[in-house]
């Protein structure tokens, strides 16, 4: 007879050892049988050590038979609770290493807690000066922000300074801990996903941070500014602390602290400051360049109400107090002498490169207070020549008196700007002659049209009819060349290389207007450009130096355009490298189309309107131009390194744009730009080894694409440049003493509508009588030679 008792643990253990197995399809199941389930559960979890090795006996023979036994044999890591014990060292494991990490953080904070000190902000090294260099890195070009900064006792002044700069910066700052821990979190998503850089918005925290200045771009910086934030919230009183950020905030102006910024704004001392002074000055805290009220009017008298609204909600001010207060004036604020003479314009132009626009790598604040190393792609040779060859103050030139000029010299491959010239000194002139300043470009939009016409397929040796006047219905108007010359009838070689005017007009009504401005832009111009009209192509729109040389290093680049940039790298105080400029390029024109361009410009050196610059010996493609009414003249030319642009006009005493007088033999200027260009380009290319442009091939057709173009002819010989004579060419010097640095005589050069009438005692000599418009020159017949070939 069996033993109840052993039958009971026996069924307990086997009930066990089966509860281990893997369950069963729900139908399949059977109900627990009378003494085991959870009961008999509990029952052997109390057994004795042998007990629960006879247990593990019992489990060991169900698993030697049956399917059951099988099935436990393929999850042999099954845990008496039927679930696999993997899970359970993976848990383990990951809480472990969690729980490391967290050691680890608690440690370095309590290190970085430590080893922070907070010191008195008179003896914090913050705000160092950002210095600029030429692109040697080594010669200073100049400096950001000299420190201006006076540290005072807060105790005097009047009440609602503080309150305005806590309504302006943090409401809750008598409140808070000090971090706003929603502001770090929102900052550093920011940072990750749009690139930008913001900071800690309490006051504690913005203090923390200029403390830190020049680490905080770095997520290490950020970490060490909160743990001073919050070792400073502990360790001093918020009056304190308070008083500490209005001693060392900057505020424009160069000014640092609430007293150096009392005396830059409005000329007086911060505790005689009133309330509409301090919302003034309150308001502008996050961005003072930008919003400095002599910049900015409308956004500083926006904070400005902001700052007495939010007072006013506080309680610092009631109603009638922020009625009653008004913008304040503030004193007129003359730029600091570190932009004295030409380097102040390098300067400006270096601000504006880094800070503006959605995409600037710094802040305008950041530059005046980072302490950065920024390095130039200015060559100080080369603009110490550009200086001297492009300035019109010296007496010697015999210039007219308000003549200006721009000029501008760069890298094609690179974008890199070599040297400008935008004037003599920032101080007295703070229009910049080769970014800001606009003139009329003339012919040098010539090139657009013609690149237009290649692209629409047409041969250049395509004749066109360059006779003078002709009238064009596109325009309604009759148009002349330069001295209402008579070309004849030119391929576009030649009337690119003699700017003929009214072979270009018919071009670009095949063209179009449209075409021409759109083929413009695309190389990188920016200004206005009115597609309305085919006299697009003759230049009548004013455009900067910098403008046009962006469009014209398009070309000289084979078609492939990179941004001007003047600035080669930022370097913080580590000389951690911050900003490199990006100078891949886009390819935006065909290669084989833009050589052909090339070609086709080199002829206005070698037998066209700038045959002065064969002087530089070097293989030279150019275009010259003259304004309309003769307002301006320009030349922009290049070698496959070396692209420079210069440009001559004469403003009124309001601006307008007004006749340029006749001068050394120059009538109306025509012609000068190209004596500059010469001048530099001999010296800025010396000892350079000879370069040549890309063989082309042209795969136009003659007569263009469907044979209209022109007279549908072709001539492979430029003709119609020797054969005439510029009445200007010859013009006598006027009387005055002889130097050896007066400008000589020009070589050529054209301008868009009627021809000049030179003014006395320049009289020509000798000049030649231009074809008759009433005989017209015959177009050539097959094999016909007209002068020489110039290709």
């Amino acid at each position: 007879m069996t033993n109840p008792a052993i039958s009971v643990v026996t069924m307990t253990f086997a009930t066990k050892s089966l509860s281990s197995m893997p369950p069963q399809p729900r139908q399949t199941r059977s109900a627990p049988a009378k003494g085991s389930g959870s009961a008999g559960r509990h029952t052997s979890s109390r057994l004795p050590n042998n007990s629960q090795r006879r247990r593990t006996s019992a489990s060991s023979n169900l698993r030697s038979s049956g399917n059951g036994g099988r099935s436990l044999k393929t999850r042999p890591n099954i845990s008496p609770n039927g679930k696999p014990r993997k899970r359970h060292r993976i848990l383990k494991w990951t809480l472990s290493i969690i729980g490391c990490l967290f050691l680890l953080a608690i440690a370095a904070f309590v290190y970085l807690y430590v080893t922070t000190e907070v010191v008195p902000p008179e003896k914090q090294a913050l705000a160092q000066k950002t210095t600029v260099y030429f692109s040697d890195g080594t010669t200073p070009v100049g400096t950001y922000a000299e420190q201006n900064r006076e540290i005072i006792n807060c105790t005097p002044l009047p009440k609602y300074v503080s309150q305005a700069i806590i309504a302006s910066e943090n409401r809750s700052f008598y409140s808070d801990s000090g971090i706003d821990l929603k502001g770090i979190g929102r900052a550093l998503l920011n940072n990750v996903t749009k690139g930008t850089r913001q900071g800690g918005s309490t006051i504690t925290q913005q203090y923390a941070e200029r403390y830190y200045l020049g680490e905080t771009t770095s997520y290490t910086g950020k970490l060490r500014e909160a743990i001073l934030a919050l070792k400073i919230t502990q360790t001093e009183d918020k009056d304190g602390v308070l008083c500490n950020y209005m001693n060392t905030i900057y505020l424009g102006r160069g000014a640092y602290g609430i007293q150096a910024a009392s005396q830059a704004y409005f000329g007086k001392d911060a505790k005689d400051l009133s309330l509409a002074e301090a919302a003034a000055l309150a308001g502008i805290i996050p961005a003072p360049t930008s919003w400095d009220p002599a910049v900015n009017p409308t956004q500083a008298e926006s904070r400005f109400h902001r700052v007495l609204s939010i007072m006013q909600e506080d309680g610092y001010i009631n109603s009638k107090e922020q009625h009653d207060a008004l913008m304040p004036k503030t004193i007129d604020y003359s730029p600091q002498n570190v932009y004295q003479g030409p380097n102040g314009y390098l300067l400006r132009m270096v601000r504006t490169e880094l800070s503006s626009g959605k995409k600037a790598p710094f802040t305008a604040d950041e530059l005046d207070t980072g302490g950065y190393k920024i390095v130039t792609t200015i060559d100080k040779d080369k603009q110490d020549l550009m200086n001297q060859v492009a300035s019109p103050t010296n007496p010697a030139k015999h210039l007219p008196e308000g003549l200006q000029v721009g000029g501008i010299s760069v890298n094609p491959k690179d974008g890199s700007i070599i040297s400008f010239y935008a004037g003599d000194d920032y101080l007295k002139n703070q229009l910049n002659n080769a970014s800001q300043a606009h003139f009329q470009v003339g012919s040098t939009m010539k090139v657009f049209t013609l690149l237009g016409a290649i692209q629409s397929g047409v041969n250049l040796n395509t004749v066109f009819n360059g006779n003078s006047p002709r009238t064009f219905q596109s325009v309604g108007k009759s148009v002349a060349n330069a001295e209402n010359i008579s070309y004849g009838y030119v391929n576009l070689y030649s009337a690119l290389a003699n700017s003929v005017n009214t072979a270009f007009m018919d071009l670009n009504e095949h063209v179009t207007a449209k075409k021409t401005a759109q083929v413009a832009h695309t190389a990188g111009i920016e200004g206005k450009i009115d597609d309305s009209t085919t006299f697009d192509a003759l230049g009548l729109d004013a455009l900067t130096a910098y403008d046009l040389t962006q469009g014209y290093q398009t070309i000289a680049n084979g078609g492939k355009k990179v941004d001007l940039h003047l600035v080669s790298n930022v370097s913080d105080s580590k000389d951690q490298e911050l900003y490199t400029p990006s100078t891949v390029g886009e390819q935006v024109f065909n290669s084989n189309q833009v050589a052909l361009l090339q070609k086709a410009m080199t002829g206005t050196v070698q037998y066209g309107t700038a045959t002065q610059a064969k002087a530089v010996g070097k293989t030279i493609a150019a275009k010259t131009g003259t304004a309309n009414d003769d307002t301006a003249a320009s030349i922009a030319g290049f070698t496959p390194s070396v692209l420079t642009t210069f440009g001559i006009w004469y403003p009124g005493a309001d601006g307008s744009a007004q006749k340029i007088p006749n001068f050394a033999g120059y009538p109306h200027g025509s012609g000068y730009p190209t004596y500059l260009f010469t001048q530099y380009m001999k010296k800025a290319t010396e000892g350079m080894q000879e370069e040549k442009f890309p063989v082309a091939k042209d795969e136009g057709k003659i007569g263009g694409p469907d044979g209209t173009w022109g007279t549908g002819r072709g001539s492979s010989y430029n003709y119609g440049y020797n054969n005439y004579q510029r009445p200007y060419n010859n013009y006598q010097q006027p009387q005055k003493p002889q130097t050896n640095q007066q400008a000589p005589s020009p070589q050529g050069t054209q301008q868009n509508t009627a021809p000049a009438q030179p003014s006395q005692p320049m009289q020509p000599v000798q000049p030649i009588q231009p074809v008759q418009p009433s005989q017209p020159v015959q177009p050539p017949q097959s094999g016909q030679t007209q002068g020489n070939s110039g290709q």
